[in-house]
Formats: C-alpha cells, structure tokens, sequence
C-alpha cells in the first residue's frame, strides 16, 4: 500500500509560485527554499543525483496543503524552464486538489492570474460532485474538486 505525499512542479519563478499557491490555495512553507549551484562544488549532489548532471542551479520549496498532502516547486535556472518543452499528454500532467468552494477557488485562481481551462461539470447527478480543470500562471494543470475521490467515483 502506498499514499501520496507530495507532487513536485517546475516553475519559471519560485517566489511568484510560492506566492500564488499560498494566496489561492493556503499552502504553508514546510521547509525551504533551498537553492542548489553546482559551481558551490564539494561532494556528490543529491540534487544531480536526482535531477541529472545536467542541473546547474536550481530552487526548491516545500508547500504543504491543510489535507496534508504538499507541493514541491522547483525553479530550474540553469538549465532554464523556458528551455524545455513539456508533452502535454504524456506521463503526470495534472494534479488535483479537493476545495471547500469550488466557484470561489475558480474565482481566486483566475482572479491571480491563472485561468479557467474547463467549464464546471456535475459528475453524479443529483449529488454535489464538482470538478474543473484550471491552470496557474506557470502552465501548470489543476483539477478543482467537490468532493474527496473515493465519494467522487466510488460506487458509480
């Protein structure tokens, strides 16, 4: 058995990311940022380790939701963000957040400048089963829900 701890998402800028997901979501800093720079030198870098010997330089934060799942941003700086290209349709391309409004949440999300991706859509009829795909600033999907997944899906 295993459970979802965190997510990690690449950002052009750390602190405007830190700053949105905090204003829009309410996550709290749990431990960062930390900043790596290959040109430090000393021993092998964890960072390298797991992110290729291509990295140089990079920022890195822990956010933490009120469920207890967090976000991991990371600023690649060198090589930089906008030197890569993402494949929208392969592997990990959203993450899902269960919220208490809905229809405020789109609100707060557009309203710092992310944007609305979907229209809202009523998965269970007659139940309060919400869900819409949003985006943040930085390109990143995420999903709005209602409900917890299992009351989303379960039993259906």
């Amino acid at each position: 058995m295993a459970a979802i701890t965190h997510v990690g998402l690449a950002v052009p800028d750390l602190n405007k990311a830190m700053d949105w997901y905090r204003k829009v979501f309410d996550f709290r800093v749990l431990a960062g940022p930390f900043e790596f720079n290959d040109e430090e030198g000393g021993p092998p870098s964890m960072t390298q380790d797991l992110q290729g010997p291509e990295i140089k330089k990079m920022k890195s934060v822990h956010l933490m939701s009120s469920g207890g799942v967090g976000i991991e941003l990371f600023e690649f700086q060198q090589p930089s963000f906008s030197e890569e290209v993402p494949t929208p349709h392969a592997g990990f391309f959203h993450i899902t957040l269960v919220v208490d409004d809905i229809v405020e949440s789109i609100e707060r999300v557009v309203q710092h400048g992310g944007r609305q991706r979907s229209k809202m859509w009523n998965i269970n009829k007659g139940k309060p089963h919400y869900l819409v795909y949003t985006e943040d600033p930085f390109g990143n999907i995420i999903e709005l829900y209602s409900r917890n997944t299992s009351e989303m899906y379960g039993n259906r």
